[in-house]
């Protein structure tokens, strides 16, 4: 009897467990704020309070709007269950779900999203090479079986100004990028741009590969960090002073990475869209691949790549047979964002159907609200700052830190004490105490202190 009893209380408890959280309510934060006085009205970037029950720290909240939807984690505050609406989400009527355990989604409320006070301009600046549309090709081979004339027949055909041709891999270049290539493609009314994946291990030799390229007569370089590169702060730094070195100060370089900055805080996005150093960001806006829909992804991006101070000219997707509607729509979105230009990868991974798509006239661009920024800034006109508003040394490693948000100040004092005076934990980590590279941390440690995402424009040992 009593093994029944337990195995009954046991049985009860985990149904009780798995049951979906419940959402009663939605309140601004503060709860008396004057814009919630007759429904929930917040800002992106701001917070809201979350009441229910079976709610646990970490859950994921999910707003959704008709064309789309954004996640982040629930936070247990002073004030009680809280999260951030996401940068990126669209202004207007959202809803609100709470996903628990084995997935079990909460009942649905919802809140009015604003956009924010004032809108930050598109940047201006963007150079000839990147500027159209332009395509992605791995393997040379591999396109059109790497005849020059089919491939520029191809691109005519589909609007593409301009190829972007894998040149090089870590330290070792590619064959394929040639002299005879780049002149080939020239001749036939094609830009050539070189593109170099980057690991960060022997960042010299990577800088010398990269130049190879230039070399050869190429009309742009584009960098490709990834995961590998991840933590290498050090490494990009010497990376980008050995290319700029060997290029030029004024030599259009870009980087192209992970459109979810927050995702990862340890790539030194800083470090190369730095004043200087790449002039372009081509975030890789893959919104099939990421799982969302073209709005969301797109404003997403937008959203948390802005805080560099880089024109944007995305990578959109053509490979793994996207719906044709939807590179229409990434067209028309990022025509409306301002980008000068855009490209695709790839040209070996592009269906027909993908082809055809592109072949039609540019669709007009769509008038977008502003899709906000990440974290606590709410004011936009701050990151259109033109000199940085702190001047500060970071912990240990002598890191000087530049902050273009003059908010961020209330956040660094304890962080941005010279080296040899009291130092919190959190600067300890920053490096110089047993870590492999004393930079890799910088950017999540301006993070924590600032409570934002903030955009560093020097870090330098």
């Amino acid at each position: 009897m009593l093994v029944a009893v337990c195995a009954l209380g046991s049985a009860t408890n985990a149904q009780a467990r798995s049951k979906a959280p419940r959402l009663t309510a939605v309140r601004c934060v503060p709860v008396k704020a004057v814009a919630c006085k007759t429904s929930v009205r917040v800002r992106i970037g701001k917070q809201v309070l979350l009441k229910g029950r079976r709610l646990a720290r970490g859950m994921r909240v999910t707003f959704r709007w008709p064309k789309g939807a954004l996640a982040t984690r629930l936070r247990r505050t002073r004030a009680g269950w809280t999260v951030r609406v996401p940068a990126g989400t669209r202004a207007g009527k959202v809803s609100i779900t709470v996903v628990g355990r084995a997935w079990r989604r909460s009942n649905t409320r919802r809140i009015t999203v604003v956009g924010p006070k004032t809108t930050v301009p598109a940047k201006s600046g963007l150079p000839a090479a990147f500027r159209g549309n332009g395509m992605w090709i791995w393997y040379l081979s591999s396109s059109d079986g790497g005849d020059l004339n089919a491939i520029a027949a191809r691109a005519r055909s589909a609007g593409v100004t301009t190829v972007f041709v894998k040149s090089a891999d870590a330290g070792k270049v590619w064959r394929q990028f040639s002299p005879a290539l780049v002149l080939g493609l020239h001749a036939r009314g094609l830009r050539v741009c070189a593109w170099q994946f980057v690991y960060g291990n022997q960042p010299v030799a990577e800088a010398r590969a990269a130049a190879a390229g230039v070399a050869a007569g190429a009309d742009c370089l584009v960098i490709d960090a990834e995961t590998s590169y991840e933590g290498r702060y050090v490494a990009a730094q010497r990376y980008m002073k050995e290319l700029r070195a060997a290029v030029g100060p004024s030599y259009p370089l870009g980087l192209t990475s992970f459109p979810y900055v927050d995702y990862h805080p340890a790539m030194p996005y800083s470090v190369f869209l730095a004043p200087g150093n790449a002039q372009v960001n081509l975030p890789q806006v893959y919104w099939k691949e990421i799982g969302g829909t073209v709005d969301a992804v797109s404003a997403r991006t937008v959203a948390h790549n802005r805080i560099y101070g880089a024109p944007m000219a995305p990578v959109g997707q053509a490979y793994n047979k996207p719906a044709s509607k939807d590179l229409t729509r990434f067209r028309a979105l990022w025509a409306g964002y301002g980008a000068g230009g855009l490209s695709w990868w790839s040209w070996q991974a592009a269906t027909q159907a993908s082809w055809a798509e592109l072949a039609k006239p540019a669709p007009a661009p769509v008038a977008l609200p502003d899709p906000g920024q990440p974290g606590q800034l709410g004011r936009p006109g701050r990151l259109a700052a033109a000199a940085p508003r702190l001047d500060r040394r970071l912990g240990p490693d002598r890191r000087q830190v530049r902050c273009v948000d003059p908010g961020c100040a209330e956040g660094l004092p304890a962080l941005a004490q010279p080296s040899g005076q009291r130092r919190n934990r959190r600067c300890d980590m920053a490096g110089g105490t047993g870590a492999a590279d004393p930079g890799r941390r910088v950017d999540e440690l301006i993070h924590a202190a600032c409570g934002r995402a903030v955009r560093v424009v020097d870090a330098t040992i």
